[in-house]
C-alpha cells in the first residue's frame, strides 16, 4: 500500500515560492534521491506546468540539474485538472473522481506518492489521504504570497525534525 505524502519548500511565515528562494545544494541533492525513491507524484495543474520544465533538457544544466530532470521524468504522475485537455510524457489526466482514483493508487502500488500543490494537498487532506508531511523551512520571511496550506491547518503530530543542508530543516508531520 503506498503513502501518501506531501512536502514543499515554504518560507519561515509559511508561504511557498519557487523563484524567492531555492535549496542549496546539499538540499538538491535530497531531493534527487527522493524523487528516486517515488513510486510517482500527483499534482495540481499550476504545479504541473511550473514541473513541466523538467521535461525538455537544458545544455547549461549541471550534472544534478540532469539528474533531477531523469528522476522526475521516469517517475508516474498523475495530474489534477479540470481545464487541461492533454498532460506531457509519462502523465495520466485526472479530471474526475480524484478521491476513487487516488484511493485506488494507495491500495495498489507500493512505496511513496508525492503530493505536489497546496490546494491540492489540501483537497486530499480534507479526505483524509494524505500520510505525511514534510515541510521543508527555509531562512526566509517572505510576508505574502501563496500560503503552504491552502485552508484550515489540518491537525498535525510531530515525528521528526532533520536539518538538511545549511539552511533548511525539515519537520515531518502526521495526521493527529
Amino acid at each position: 500500500m503506498a503513502k501518501l505524502i506531501f512536502g514543499m519548500n515554504q518560507s519561515l511565515d509559511g508561504y511557498v515560492d519557487h523563484e524567492a528562494f531555492a535549496p542549496d545544494a546539499v538540499l538538491f541533492r535530497h531531493f534527487i534521491e527522493q524523487s528516486r525513491g517515488l513510486t510517482g507524484s500527483i499534482y495540481g495543474r499550476r504545479l504541473y506546468e511550473v514541473m513541466r520544465y523538467w521535461d525538455e533538457d537544458d545544455p547549461e544544466w549541471t550534472s544534478d540539474l540532469r539528474d533531477f530532470a531523469v528522476a522526475w521524468r521516469r517517475q508516474p504522475k498523475w495530474v489534477v485538472s479540470r481545464s487541461l485537455t492533454a498532460v506531457g510524457p509519462n502523465a495520466t489526466l485526472v479530471a474526475d473522481d480524484l478521491e476513487a482514483v487516488v484511493r485506488r493508487l494507495k491500495d495498489e502500488l507500493p512505496g511513496e506518492i508525492e503530493v505536489g500543490g497546496p490546494e491540492l494537498a489540501h483537497s486530499l487532506g480534507a479526505l483524509g489521504l494524505i500520510d505525511e508531511y514534510r515541510l521543508y523551512v527555509h531562512p526566509v520571511v517572505l510576508g505574502h504570497g501563496k500560503p503552504l496550506f491552502a485552508g484550515p491547518r489540518p491537525p498535525l503530530r510531530l515525528v521528526a525534525s532533520d536539518r538538511i543542508g545549511d539552511n533548511a530543516i525539515r519537520l515531518t508531520y502526521v495526521p493527529a
